[in-house]
């Protein structure tokens, strides 16, 4: 929505030293009307009050839709099966996946901070496998087109227990729909929708 409007991927702010996350965001006011936004620094969210320096990477984050723990996002088709090889491990007794698909519309156009959405995801699956005991756990999603039944994300997780395992693979899929820095617009035919979200969480 924001390089839509803007007309380009990324523009370089000139800001006296000194400046705040609030003073980006005020010479940006134009750009985001009506957009309730939060900035990621260097891919971390970050405070209004957090003191900027010259060459930080800032990007605006507007409502987002929506073993070693792993994560990538993908331009390519999501393999549900692959993803739950990379779990296998023989302390585990359970393998929980999860696929959420596209439905009722013909396809999903998904974009991404990639480069944020992968460490956040992998953030994500590390605290939850940390809470919940698992053996591993990834998750992958997916960005571009996504026809009609295709998944868009998908996850797996192993662990000793199936309680453990259904926990972790929801509490991974609900966190990263609300925290991963994605986007998806809705096409029937012609038209086109962005998928309204909710603004993302505080930093911690």
């Amino acid at each position: 929505m924001l390089r839509e409007r803007a007309g380009a991927g990324s523009v370089t702010l000139e800001l006296p030293e000194g400046a705040r996350v609030r003073d980006a965001l005020d010479s940006l006011s134009d750009l985001a009307e009506g957009i309730p936004l939060v900035m990621a620094v260097n891919r971390e969210y970050a405070t209004e009050e957090q003191v900027l320096g010259a060459g930080d990477e800032l990007a605006l984050i507007p409502p987002v839709s929506g073993g070693a723990p792993w994560a990538r996002v993908s331009a390519e088709p999501l393999s549900l099966d692959a993803l739950a090889a990379r779990v296998r491990d023989p302390r585990a007794g359970a393998v929980v996946t999860f696929a959420g698909v596209t439905r009722e519309v013909d396809r999903l156009e998904y974009e991404a901070y990639a480069e944020m959405a992968e460490e956040r995801m992998g953030a994500i699956a590390a605290e939850a496998a940390a809470r919940h005991g698992l053996c591993s756990a990834a998750v992958e999603h997916r960005v571009g087109e996504v026809p009609l039944s295709e998944p868009s994300v998908i996850v797996a997780v192993s662990a000793p227990h199936r309680g453990e395992a259904f926990a972790g693979a929801r509490e991974i899929i609900d966190r990263v729909k609300a925290e991963a820095p994605i986007w998806k617009k809705e096409i029937e035919g012609a038209s086109g929708r962005w998928v309204e979200g909710a603004p993302p969480p505080p930093p911690r």
